[in-house]
Formats: structure tokens, sequence, C-alpha cells
């Protein structure tokens, strides 16, 4: 059975991984009878949201992304350090701004967000892990920033084409780390076939969970179809 790598950042839209994001990567995964592990980093969130009223936690709170995202995992789950690219076929990412403030601090303000943003070592060693060893990569809603600051050219990388929508700052930002930005609707995904990334928009868009659903499906079945080409 071919095993890909799930990546969460917590547990939560607002502070860690999109719920239904993931388990859309999850159904679709299991309906292609793909086996999904998931990792996160052992690490403490960047914030605590409240998600019934979107304001920051009771201050001084701190959550572990790893512990919170068990919670998605029904338990099994890893520790991000733990993932090399042996271990699975392919790479992904929820969304979620967990992606944006966990792993790495696009959304953080001032100079340190945005296209300068820094990633967590460990995201950056398996997303060059991965594409060195050829193995696919696919990642929706705000991840796709991580592919284009860890692969564009702006840090030496190769460059990457991605997509997350249509939402111009984001597409700047992307555009000026040296990637390519692509626009696609909620429903679609975007495959770069030579650098082996597939990326769909999801909830950057204000969508329904069902267009949602058929854009993480078409990003799933995209990285699907590169694991059965090994070389570019």
């Amino acid at each position: 059975m071919p095993t890909y790598a799930l990546v969460l950042s917590g547990c939560g839209r607002a502070d860690g991984s999109e719920i239904h994001e993931s388990v859309s990567i999850l159904i679709h995964l299991s309906r292609l009878g793909i086996q999904a592990k998931m990792y996160a980093p052992d690490a403490p969130q960047t914030d605590v949201m409240n998600h019934a009223t979107g304001k920051p936690g009771p201050a001084g709170q701190t959550r572990n992304m790893m512990v919170e995202a068990a919670r998605i995992a029904r338990g099994a789950i890893s520790p991000l350090s733990k993932l090399e690219p042996n271990d699975a076929d392919a790479l992904l990412f929820s969304g979620g701004l967990g992606a944006a403030k966990n792993l790495c601090s696009f959304a953080a303000p001032g100079e340190k967000g945005g296209p300068n943003c820094e990633v967590l070592p460990d995201v950056e060693r398996v997303i060059r892990a991965f594409h060195a060893a050829k193995k696919p990569i696919g990642l929706c809603c705000i991840a796709p920033v991580l592919a284009a600051r860890v692969l564009g050219t702006r840090k030496g990388g190769p460059g990457v084409k991605v997509t997350i929508g249509t939402d111009p700052a984001t597409a700047e930002a992307i555009q000026t780390m040296g990637a390519t930005h692509v626009p696609k609707s909620v429903t679609e995904a975007f495959t770069d076939e030579r650098q082996r990334v597939v990326t769909t928009p999801a909830y950057m868009y204000d969508a329904t969970i069902a267009e949602v659903f058929e854009g993480i499906g078409q990003m799933v079945e995209g990285v699907q179809k590169l694991t059965e080409v090994r070389s570019w």
C-alpha cells in the first residue's frame, strides 16, 4: 500500500491545521487505497486562539502542535523530526493559519512576515529532502507559501509554480519569493510537473466544504499521478 506523509500544525483553522481540509485529505487518501502517516512539530504553537470568538485565548496559554494535531490523527502521530523521504511516497501539507504561523512566520507582522518569512527548520528540511528524492509534494490553502519560500529562487531554489487561488497580496508575496503564482478556482488544483508540486486553494476562498473537498481531491489525485512517474 502506498504511504503519504501528512504534516499538521495543530488543530483548528485559527491557530493550527484546518480540520475540514485535513479530514478531506484523509478521506481522499483512504478512497484511493493510500495509507496516511501523520506528523507535526513537537513544539509550542505560536499562539492559542478561541475559535468560538475568533480572539486570542487567555494570556500565557500554550499548546503543543503535535499534541493538538493528535486530535485529528486519533493519536497516531509522530514528531516531524522523525520524518525522512524513505518513510513515505509523497509529502502533504494541510492548510489553516497554523501553516502560516507555526510552520513558518508568513502571517507574522513586520519584517519577518510575508515574503521574508522564516520556515521552521524541520519543515524546510523535509520539503527539500522529498524534493531532492523526486517525491511529490501536495499543499493546500495557505500552505503553498511553504513551497514558494523553500523552493523559490530567492533562497537559491529552482523556482516553483503554485496556486493559492486569486488573493492578490498572497500572490504578490509568492512572486517576491521567486515562485510563480497560477490563479485557480477552489475546485481546481495546479500541478507543477517539473518540480512535482501540486497545490489547491481550499479555504483561501470563501467556499463551501463540498467545494473545498473537491479541490483537495484534485490535489490528492494530482500527487498520486506524480508518484507513478519517478523522474522529471
